[in-house]
């Protein structure tokens, strides 16, 4: 049925046959997009006009006009968009008479269920109310003849957009602010994993933004892509809309696989980097836009004043002034001297933005498309100063951004590195990550130029922070294949062999530092001893101390912490002195401490568990001390059950474990020993709430240790009453034997979705073994756990290879189960 027979039906069938035709079109796999868009328009207009002309028939009303506003007076339904109309009349007809043509205009489009915005005004209250209202003018701006008096509307039209142009210069800020007040509170669109594709900054609403600046005449946005990004964007909209069957515009990580096949795309990635790359062009556009808006309003409160001062004249040529060879700042934004050559000049594209980061001044719009279409490529290797220009660039810490983002918003980044393409708006399904693969690439390199003085080589921390994920654009382990681009990519560049091998070495091993730190016991020769191979030297060494922050502040604020920091540099001190020369220095059991010693004294006396809470604060840069957790020591008899009993007991109060470690001390007898006692040491912070006074704590973990609490039963029931939400399928868990791990217990690591009693089912597995825990090593990020357990046999001696990789596989079947 093609949309002129649809039309027709909904014209002769009244509400019913509009419905049905409006099914019919919604439902049509060979009609998508904005031809459906604009054919579900014309069908809402064929209807309305004709139940618009039998109203005023029956209402005996005349000067009246139907019209459409907003995204339906641009002609563009989505399935489950608004009906955003407007009764307009001369304000003749009694009062009376238009209530009762508004009803009978109203009421049947809800009783479609179709959602209505609507208004009735005359065209000075429409005017007025604009001129009150900034939304209410946006609106207008769109305003589009239905039915009725057409003569009203275009009245009404000319009105608006003359008082819009007139008062540009008030209202265009008031509508900048707007903007920025909506992106504070909805975030960018192309950094969400659920993005909302019109609320959200480069979303739908800033595309209609940018429409009313144009109408302004005051600036116009970039339209290259613009119009393309639009329609990408209202495009996964309609599947959105049809996949739900509501009014949502939130893309919610549940519905991305129906919306992406609805669309042709692969999976649910390539539609996020799809709708990225749309908000991407979108919100380039509105920095674009803003910014010649304020240059204008700034030129205009200016010039009469100039012109007073130099007595009437008329005005003189804006400063420019040098920057770098063949860049110069004019009005606020870096262009190119008159006399720049890009076509014969390859480096000129690296030496303008290295200009513009390192002043501080955005690279204006005309500079960059004229470099990106004329400037030579570089040869291969690059020139000396092309490569210092590069990390001039990367060194300007925060204004590198939106200036690495105004060259890859032409195509520049991916002419000068190739590689940049497989990253470009990738997004992370981590929740950790708040960027994008290449926004956080380039955010580590901000991070690391602000650690540039705590290493030899700031140029290698630079490019090794800007590669350090670079794998993540090709299959299997990124680190394995970011080695490899990051070999290529230093060679391209133009770095020589030795400085190529510590690069590719840093991103190969990036992850090694904080990893081991927060997973692995560093009182282990082992361990340091392991890392200190791998490193190989204490330059390196330093670069990826220094990469490791600066990847984990590029990641997201639950990826660094002064605790993390602490561990981390506890770790690089260690390596440090072996690489220095020291030998790894076998561990002596600590002594345990006052506080530890009275616990277990207490613990043997009583038979029972014996338990102490201390707060932990952290000291950020500047600020008061924070609480970040609770010490929680627990002394009690050696026995069987211990580790699953406490971490179950902490899991029914709502404590997540960060660390835990566990070891066996004798109370001599003048102590009131001989025995043995079991000294676990936790780091806790609540879920939510206050923390449980420790006498709870004590009294639970009586109670599990002798079997009178049955914490698997506790843990399923509070599941089964909170069920969880749906969402993306979280991978199954995996279960390996860290090799070479230590050479005094087996490292059994667990990787596995975080969820309450995790902690608990690993220790009952092993302890239904018959395997004693020397420590535990826990890492949570976003909701991803990461677990190494130090085990021995019940000798106290490392598993045999076999028995350990058995050990490991029984231990994955049950939290498969």
């Amino acid at each position: 049925m093609t949309s002129l027979d649809v039309t027709t039906e909904a014209e002769d069938s009244g509400p019913s046959g509009y419905a049905a035709a409006r099914l019919r079109l919604l439902n049509e796999k060979a009609q998508s997009g904005p031809p459906r868009r604009a054919a579900l328009a014309r069908l809402t207009d064929d209807w309305l006009n004709a139940l618009f002309t039998t109203a005023c028939l029956e209402a005996g009303v005349r000067g009246t006009a139907l019209v459409a506003v907003g995204g339906y007076g641009r002609g563009e339904l989505s399935p489950r968009s608004d009906l955003d109309l407007l009764l307009l009349h001369d304000g003749r007809a009694d009062v009376g008479d238009i209530a009762a043509l508004a009803d009978r205009m109203w009421y049947p489009v809800w009783d479609l269920g179709l959602a209505l915005d609507h208004s009735v005004r005359t065209p000075g209250e429409a005017r007025k109310t604009a001129g009150e209202d900034l939304k209410v003018q946006l609106g207008l701006l769109d305003a589009r003849h239905v039915a009725g008096d057409l003569g009203l509307l275009t009245g009404l039209r000319t009105a608006v957009l003359a008082d819009w142009r007139n008062q540009a210069p008030k209202r265009l800020p008031e509508l900048d602010e707007l903007c920025r007040e909506r992106a504070e509170r909805q975030g960018e669109l192309q950094f969400l994993l659920e993005p909302d594709l019109k609320e959200a900054r480069g979303g739908l609403r800033d595309a209609t933004a940018l429409r009313a600046v144009a109408a302004s005449w005051l600036a116009d946005a970039p339209r290259e892509g613009l119009n393309e990004a639009r329609r990408t964007l209202m495009d996964a909209r309609d599947a959105l809309h049809l996949t739900t069957g509501r009014a949502t515009d939130r893309l919610a990580l549940q519905e991305q696989d129906q919306v992406a096949a609805d669309l042709g795309l692969l999976d649910a990635d390539a539609l996020l980097r799809q709708v990225y790359e749309a908000a991407r062009t979108v919100s380039y556009a509105t920095d674009v836009t803003w910014r010649e808006v304020n240059r204008v309003l700034r030129s205009r409160a200016v010039r009469p004043r100039l012109r007073a001062m130099l007595g009437g004249g008329r005005g003189t040529q804006p400063e420019r002034s040098p920057l770098a060879e063949g860049v110069v700042e004019q009005d606020g934004e870096v262009v190119l001297a008159r006399a720049a050559r890009p076509e014969r000049d390859p480096v000129l594209p690296l030496r303008a933005a290295a200009a513009a980061a390192q002043s501080g001044l955005p690279i204006s719009l005309y500079a960059v498309r004229r470099l990106a279409a004329t400037a030579r490529p570089l040869p291969v290797p690059w020139p000396a100063e092309a490569r210092e220009e590069l990390l001039t660039l990367l060194g300007a810490g925060e204004s590198t951004i939106g200036v690495w983002e105004a060259l890859e918003a032409e195509g520049l980044i991916t002419q000068l590195l190739p590689d940049w393409e497989r990253v470009r708006c990738r997004p992370q399904r981590n929740p950790v990550h708040t960027w994008t693969v290449d926004r956080h690439l380039v955010e580590a390199a901000v991070k690391a130029s602000a650690l540039t003085r705590r290493v030899g080589r700031p140029d290698l921390l630079l490019i090794a922070a800007l590669l350090h994920d670079i794998g993540k654009g090709w299959p299997g382990d990124h680190s394995v294949a970011g080695e490899t681009i990051a070999k290529d990519v230093a060679t391209r560049i133009g770095f020589d062999r030795a400085d190529v091998a510590v690069i590719a070495t840093l991103v190969r091993h990036h992850l090694l530092l904080i990893e081991t730190a927060t997973r692995r016991d560093l009182d282990d020769p082992a361990t340091v001893a392991s890392v200190a191979e791998v490193v190989g030297s204490a330059g390196t060494l330093e670069l990826l101390h220094a990469l490791t922050e600066a990847d984990a502040l590029a990641t997201g604020p639950a990826a660094w912490s002064s605790w993390r920091g602490s561990l981390v540099g506890d770790l690089v001190q260690r390596v440090a002195a072996v690489l220095a020369g020291a030998a790894p220095i076998e561990p002596e059991p600590a002594a345990p401490s006052a506080e530890q010693e009275r616990l277990a004294i207490e613990a043997l006396r009583t038979g029972e568990p014996v338990l102490a809470l201390h707060a932990q604060t952290e000291q950020p840069a500047g600020d008061e001390p924070e609480p970040v957790g609770v010490e929680l020591l627990i002394a009690l008899p050696d026995q069987p059950g211990v580790l699953p009993a406490a971490a179950g007991v902490l899991a029914l109060h709502r404590l997540t474990v960060r660390a835990a470690d566990l070891r066996s001390i004798d109370v001599p007898s003048e102590l009131g020993g001989p025995g043995g006692v079991l000294l676990l040491s936790w780091r806790v912070a609540a879920e939510y709430g206050s923390l449980p006074q420790a006498a709870r704590l004590r009294a639970d973990l009586v109670r599990a240790l002798d079997g009178s609490l049955d914490i698997p039963a506790r843990l399923a029931e509070r599941e089964a009453a909170y069920p969880r939400r749906r969402g993306v399928q979280a991978p199954p868990p995996r279960v390996t034997v860290a090799p070479a791990g230590s050479r005094l217990a087996t490292v059994i690591e667990v990787r596995a979705h975080d969820a309450p009693g995790l902690l608990h089912r690993i220790g009952r597995a092993l302890d239904e073994a018959e395997l004693r825990v020397r420590s535990a090593h826990v890492s949570t990020l976003g909701a991803n756990a990461v677990d190494a357990f130090y085990v021995t046999g019940p000798e106290g001696a490392p598993l045999p290879a076999e028995e350990a990789a058995e050990t490991a596989r029984a231990l994955e079947a049950v939290l498969r189960a």
